[in-house]
């Protein structure tokens, strides 16, 4: 996802020249001067743009709302000097996520590894190590909820205690903490070698619900 992002963060800007190449200069019946770019291809380029900015950045980030404010003409200003005030916002946050400054770029790195060592626990529980899977299924989900607490300035402790703190901050419902306690029994009994305590079945649902509530809350 990040690769797709830089990729289109760089088509973007090719493509913000393209616009700019068509800029023409005009004067009109009062004898005022002004440069134009195509209206059209601006247009197409702002709906992009502002697309990425949002995938990229976060729908509510500072960058968003200072490209759409930027957009909004001044009086007299003609579409060239909207598209200078864009650009700035623009290149300002194709700098910021490449250097992986905004938080957006954490939580999609964080995605990135967590989803491939849960394609790790899939596989082990595809090739009969179960426990193994399970194991790894409950450092994904142990992990991202010590970020969790982390990123809401919570306390680090033990699992139950800090999903039971994550409720009561209201990071989630009473149910989830409910699910997220089951799961990480499977765990523990995955790790202790209590492979009687559950199935390779269980495993599978296991890896699928982590992923879910990974996907829900990370990124």
């Amino acid at each position: 996802m990040i690769k797709l992002l830089v990729q289109r963060f760089a088509e973007l800007e090719q493509q913000l020249k393209a616009v700019e190449l068509t800029k023409k200069h005009h004067r009109n019946e009062m004898g005022m001067e002004f440069d134009l770019v195509d209206e059209g291809a601006f247009l197409s380029w702002s709906v992009k743009a502002h697309s990425l900015l949002v995938s990229s950045c976060g729908a509510d980030s500072t960058h968003v709302l200072a490209f759409a404010k930027a957009e909004v003409p001044a009086v007299y200003a003609s579409n060239h000097d909207v598209l200078i005030r864009v650009r700035a916002v623009f290149l300002a946050a194709k700098e910021d996520f490449e250097g992986g400054y905004l938080a957006s770029v954490k939580g999609l790195v964080r995605a990135e590894v967590f989803d491939s060592e849960l394609e790790q626990a899939s596989e082990l529980l595809a090739a009969g190590y179960f426990s193994a899977a399970a194991v790894v299924a409950g450092v994904v989900l142990e992990t991202t909820l010590r970020n969790m607490c982390a990123e809401r300035g919570i306390p680090a402790g033990k699992l139950d205690k800090i999903n039971a703190d994550l409720v009561k901050d209201g990071a989630y419902s009473v149910l989830v903490q409910k699910q997220v306690t089951a799961l990480a029994g499977i765990r523990n009994s995955a790790a202790h070698g209590k492979v009687g305590e559950f199935a390779a079945a269980d495993v599978g649902n296991m890896i699928s619900e982590v992923r879910r509530f990974v996907s829900d809350r990370v990124g």
